[in-house]
């Protein structure tokens, strides 16, 4: 089975994983999360996309334009997300 070209396995608890590279990510979160970014800002374009060899993040795009990074914050017994959005100052030129 493959997902966006990549494989996919289930794991013994029936979970499936998307691996690249070195790392991995519950599919089924990036699409929650996916879903939960198009809602909040009422917009299609926004992407979610796991990370290449990082199990803790994936990527946020608009379109084909990059924009930032979702983090796993697992502190706490809560499990949570960090959204990281750099703004260049030739940006805002």
């Amino acid at each position: 089975m493959t997902q966006a070209g990549l494989p996919v396995r289930e794991a013994a608890d029936g979970v499936f994983w998307l691996f690249r590279g070195d790392g991995a990510v519950d599919v089924q979160e990036v699409r929650k999360l996916d879903a939960y970014l198009k809602k909040l800002f009422g917009n299609e374009r926004i992407r979610v996309v796991p990370r290449p060899r990082k199990d803790d993040s994936a990527e946020v795009y608009i379109g084909e334009e990059f924009v930032g990074v979702l983090f796993v914050d697992d502190e706490d017994d809560e499990r949570s997300y960090n959204f990281q959005m750099a703004i260049l100052g030739s940006d805002l030129d």
